[in-house]
């Protein structure tokens, strides 16, 4: 088996510490759709009414927020992270993410925090996706006995 690759700078994951005062937190199980992630985006970070709910609007609002400070953003439940959508959404989503950090006045980091037994499937999904490749074929990108029923879906 190979080894897998090292996240980026700007990437980590943890299995449940408390959020600092300084970290946004984001729901996964409210990002499972690129709408829905956009939607959590804006409420979170309190975006203008004017972003435009893309991935080029969504560059420029992040570059325009890093303008202002740092930003940790937290996605808790990281499995559910777009997991409705087609794999390469999730890659367009650190692309954008690596493309920000990268040109950002301050530090970006995003944490992708979930139960540790779900940690080494995000691992391996957020891999393949920064590889620009799609997890196997018929492999969940959540176990389907392990997703969350504990409220609404939002869709």
């Amino acid at each position: 088996m190979a080894a897998q690759p090292h996240p980026p700078s700007w990437l980590a994951f943890d299995t449940g510490a408390p959020a600092d005062p300084g970290e946004v937190v984001l729901a996964g199980t409210a990002a499972r759709t690129r709408a829905g992630l956009f939607d959590a985006l804006a409420t979170a970070l309190a975006l203008p009414d004017w972003f435009g709910r893309n991935w080029d609007a969504l560059a420029d609002v992040l570059a325009d927020r890093l303008d202002a400070g740092p930003l940790a953003l937290v996605v808790s439940d990281a499995a559910e992270l777009l997991a409705d959508e087609p794999p390469a959404q999730l890659g367009t989503f650190l692309d954008v993410l690596g493309g920000v950090a990268a040109g950002g006045h301050q530090p970006l980091r995003l944490v992708l925090r979930d139960r540790a037994q779900r940690l080494p499937a995000v691992r391996q999904r957020i891999a393949s996706a920064l590889a620009g490749a799609a997890v196997p074929p018929g492999a969940p990108a959540v176990p389907p006995d392990d997703r969350r029923t504990d409220g609404p879906t939002r869709r």
